[in-house]
């Protein structure tokens, strides 16, 4: 079941960086962010109500907390680095960083994945890396070259922060550590707003989108923190890595960037990581 949801929580992350990116070279990244956060947040607030009790300790609330730091920076980080170079690129990229971090914590904290999972762990990461490449008319320079991947690595090291944080919460609390984690990065982000004078967006057109993105976002969340509670961290994020896939399928059919055949073999390779990990 872990695995399932894994690659549902990757669906759901790739769908809704796809709509925030799209809303986010209209508007701010910033005030896309902050929309997309309050959406998640009222979603959960309708959710949470009908699931019952749960075993709420106050080091889970610091855990979800502490999450929603990082998780709120997180993603004005990618949706500034996904706003400004093409989505082919730079959303694998931030995808390999957020799961090399909650890898490498899972892998820290004991956890020993068997060997065909940690030859999809490789294979996955080979599968994001040939979903990244894109071939150029003009070779870009190499200050070029690091100026999109290094701002791309830096955000997605964050967002894996905030699912290590997430991890760490009980697994009798609940969705509360979501909640106390959106409770958290909405004021920041609201603050952020305010010592930067960011407007909101107020069109529909463009408000619409924003709150698709947020509910993904949030559906994404809870089907990571369920299949991060029922597998290994380092399988669960192996597989919510490979979120690009989804992003790029919607670039491609929605905007029509194109791909090149190396896109497509990593695709493919991707399809190989997540049947090696569930095996």
């Amino acid at each position: 079941m872990a695995i399932v949801l894994a690659l549902g929580a990757a669906a759901f992350y790739g769908s809704s960086d796809f709509m925030g990116a799209v809303a986010t070279r209209r508007s701010a990244a910033l005030a896309v962010a902050f929309l997309a956060q309050v959406a998640g947040l009222a979603v959960l607030v309708a959710v949470l109500p009908l699931l019952g009790p749960a075993s709420v300790r106050t080091t889970d609330l610091l855990a979800g907390a502490l999450a929603g730091v990082f998780g709120g920076v997180g993603v004005v980080l990618v949706y500034q680095v996904l706003s400004r170079g093409p989505m082919s690129v730079v959303a694998p990229t931030t995808a390999l960083a957020a799961s090399a971090v909650p890898i490498l914590a899972g892998l820290l904290a004991g956890e020993r994945p068997g060997p065909s999972a940690a030859v999809g762990i490789v294979i996955a990461f080979v599968a994001v890396t040939l979903i990244s490449r894109e071939q150029e008319e003009e070779p870009a320079p190499l200050r070029a070259s690091l100026g999109r991947v290094l701002p791309a690595v830096g955000a997605g090291s964050v967002l894996g922060l905030f699912f290590v944080c997430l991890h760490l919460s009980g697994d009798d609390a609940g969705l509360w550590p979501l909640l106390a984690a959106r409770v958290t990065s909405v004021p920041v982000l609201a603050a952020l707003l305010v010592a930067r004078r960011t407007t909101v967006p107020r069109s529909r057109s463009l408000v619409a989108p924003v709150l698709v993105s947020g509910v993904l976002d949030m559906t994404a969340n809870v089907l990571f923190l369920m299949a991060s509670r029922q597998g290994m961290l380092a399988v669960v994020a192996t597989l919510t890595g490979l979120y690009p896939a989804a992003t790029i399928v919607l670039a491609r059919t929605r905007l029509g960037e194109r791909m090149q055949p190396v896109q497509f073999a990593g695709l493919g390779a991707a399809v190989v990581a997540a049947a090696m990990v569930a095996a």
